[in-house]
């Protein structure tokens, strides 16, 4: 399987910077692996909308993939009582 390439929307980086370093490392570690498989065991398809999530702890990472382009963008990162308000 391709690698895919992972980019970040530019709101993604105020999002990690109210999180905890130790917690960020981790949400950046699991996107790192997403680049080697974006659909892997804990991904799920957000209904009605082309984007998945996967979970980090008390934290979630909001993902569109684009097979075509092997693309991977992230949307949002935030704790998840408050990721999908307004997404």
């Amino acid at each position: 399987m391709a690698k895919y390439k992972v980019t970040f929307k530019k709101s993604v980086a105020k999002d990690l910077r109210n999180i905890a370093n130790r917690d960020v490392q981790r949400i950046l570690a699991q996107i790192g692996l997403l680049a080697d498989n974006p659909r892997s065991e804990g991904c799920l398809k957000l209904s009605n909308m082309q984007q998945y999530r996967v979970r980090v702890g008390l934290y979630r990472i909001i993902y569109e993939i684009q097979d075509a382009r092997l693309v991977i963008q992230v949307v949002k990162v935030g704790h998840r009582t408050n990721i999908y308000k307004g997404n």
